[in-house]
């Protein structure tokens, strides 16, 4: 059996499992961007009230593995409370609070970093303040900021992974099952290697360009 006939023959299980991770995706990166450039944001805006303690979750979240953290989350925790959740929400509360700290750390540095020397350029040129940020904050701390976003993006994609050790049926443990019945892991495992490429590498190279071709070392000379 090859791995084109594993795919055609439990396309319906494998579809499933892609349609988990997919959700699972949807909920980390869209809370992960959005929580973590506001807190990013005002990290940068409120140093002392909201960076700093911005920064210590951040250092204590990096010195635990994702693995450790997620299964804090669906054992130890959930049995202190007294409660019982989906796994798959565990999962995605998770890698969303972990997502949402390091795009804070990105968007922090990056706004932290901006020179002041644009803005006063544009004033002296007359541009008010909506016209400052909108033609030439927003442009360079986007282009700054986006070959960083889409690697934590990648990590987290693949991060998906450990969801499937509490028992959320997303792509691996799909795998994991059919293997279990057919026990063709080279083949299955192959198949869901192709998968992450496919995803992981475009995504990767357009990140490496983007840092190549628009990042650029903004801080004073």
């Amino acid at each position: 059996m090859t791995v084109v006939d594993i795919l055609v023959n439990y396309r319906e299980g494998f579809s499933d499992g892609l349609l988990v991770t997919l959700k699972l995706c949807a909920i980390i990166w869209s809370s992960g961007l959005i929580l973590g450039s506001l807190l990013g944001s005002a990290g940068a805006k409120w140093n002392l009230a909201v960076g700093v303690t911005s920064r210590i979750g951040s250092f204590i979240l990096s010195g635990i593995p994702i693995l450790v953290f997620l299964f804090w989350l669906h054992y130890p925790l959930q049995a202190i409370l007294g409660v019982v959740i989906d796994p798959f929400y565990t999962a995605a509360a998770a890698l969303s609070t972990i997502n949402v700290f390091a795009v804070a750390d990105l968007v922090r540095a990056v706004l932290a970093d901006f020179p002041s020397q644009y803005v006063v350029a544009a004033k002296v040129c007359g541009l008010s303040d909506r016209q400052t940020l909108l033609r030439i904050q927003l442009p360079i701390i986007f282009r700054q900021i986006l070959p960083g976003l889409l690697m934590i993006q990648v990590n987290m994609l693949q991060a998906t992974l450990f969801a499937s050790l509490i028992s959320v049926d997303e792509l691996f443990r799909v795998a994991q099952r059919i293997n279990a019945t057919i026990y063709k892991p080279v083949e299955i495992y192959t198949a869901l290697a192709v998968f992450f490429l496919a995803i992981c590498l475009p995504l990767n190279g357009l990140a490496i360009w983007l840092r190549s071709r628009f990042t650029r070392d903004l801080s004073e000379q």
